[in-house]
């Protein structure tokens, strides 16, 4: 089960163009272009006559055309032009799908389109402030529930053992964690104080020596997680610390799409507020982000099967207790707008 009444990420912006572009996300088969001014569409993957994709049909100016018999549908979904008859079929019309653009992501709305509003789109703090330094962002498929994912990214611990030579670090194991309850979403969080940076983050602290560090692990509906890396000179830092000028702050904003119940479509992007400008670090970021999701893909795959064919009860541990908070927080969500669409 998914909630619908919500944006997702179908694909970065620049991935579609006007090709007729077929992405299946929520179980749904969709045809993504835009049109000649530039605007995107998206549409249903089915023709109504005999379900053949649209996306094997040929784009006529803003307009999409079947390939098997020329039956052609607008950006809104209508049927336009039935070359091989006279008359329209009144039944001829295929779903469209409110999609936007918004920080070089193109979003899609997968619920009632009468609901949809760009406004409600997640706010990416700093996005444009040229002091901030970002990556280009990527993106994976894992083969797996993307509430594994979310799991995944309401976990601090796990770098300890899976992140070994890139996030991780000596203590991450050992502190207590907090969890915040947010009307959306959960965040777990710690503070370490006076460790060692990971090797990931050693070469981009700007001071020397032990650092306190912050691990803010977050994720809101549906399923956008946002991971902040917060770094003092020891002594520095800690829950109620004014944070000194020389802090550094690394942010990854992840964002993930069910393909269907066993795969996921994860996007993601780094934002930092050092070297603004600075195209080796940029890369030096990006290449380590995609070796350590790159990790979390193995895992979570094994994951993913092991639970589907498992042949004893498994177990949760206490720091699983944000991510199962999450969980219900969602299903609840999910119930409320399954039980909103039935009364209606």
């Amino acid at each position: 089960m998914f909630l619908r009444n919500t944006w997702y990420v179908a694909a970065w912006s620049a991935e579609i163009g006007r090709a007729l572009t077929p992405l299946t996300l929520l179980g749904e088969n969709i045809v993504f272009y835009r049109t000649e001014d530039g605007e995107p569409a998206a549409l249903e993957d089915a023709c109504p006559h005999r379900k053949l994709p649209l996306s094997m049909g040929n784009l006529r100016g803003d307009t999409i055309e079947c390939g098997y018999h020329g039956l052609t549908f607008d950006c809104s979904g209508a049927c336009v032009l039935a070359p091989t008859q006279g008359q329209i079929p009144g039944s001829a019309r295929v779903r469209s799908y409110p999609v936007a653009d918004k920080w070089g992501l193109l979003w899609i709305w997968m619920g009632d389109a009468a609901l949809a509003d760009e406004d409600e789109i997640f706010e990416v703090p700093n996005f444009d402030n040229p002091t901030w330094g970002k990556t280009g962002g990527d993106a994976i498929t894992i083969d797996c529930n993307y509430l594994w994912v979310t799991d995944n990214l309401l976990d601090p611990s796990h770098v300890a053992w899976v992140h070994v030579s890139s996030f991780g670090g000596a203590g991450t194991e050992d502190v207590p964690l907090e969890t915040d309850i947010l009307s959306d979403g959960i965040i777990v969080w710690r503070w370490m104080l006076d460790r060692p940076p990971p090797p990931y983050y050693a070469k981009l602290v700007k001071f020397d020596g032990n650092a306190d560090r912050k691990q803010h692990y977050e994720v809101r509906f549906p399923s956008i997680a946002i991971n902040k890396s917060i770094y003092t000179p020891a002594g520095q830092g800690g829950p109620d610390a004014d944070l000194p000028d020389d802090t550094y702050i690394m942010i990854s904003y992840n964002f993930m799409t069910p393909i269907d119940e066993d795969r996921t479509r994860y996007h993601w992007f780094q934002h930092r507020n050092t070297d603004p400008d600075d195209a080796a670090i940029s890369k030096m970021v990006a290449d380590g982000a995609r070796m350590a999701f790159e990790e979390d893909r193995q895992i979570l795959t094994a994951v993913h099967q092991g639970m589907a064919t498992k042949t004893s009860p498994n177990l949760n541990l206490g720091l699983d207790a944000g991510a199962m908070r999450f969980r219900r927080m969602l299903d609840r969500r999910i119930e409320e707008e399954q039980n909103r669409a039935a009364a209606e």
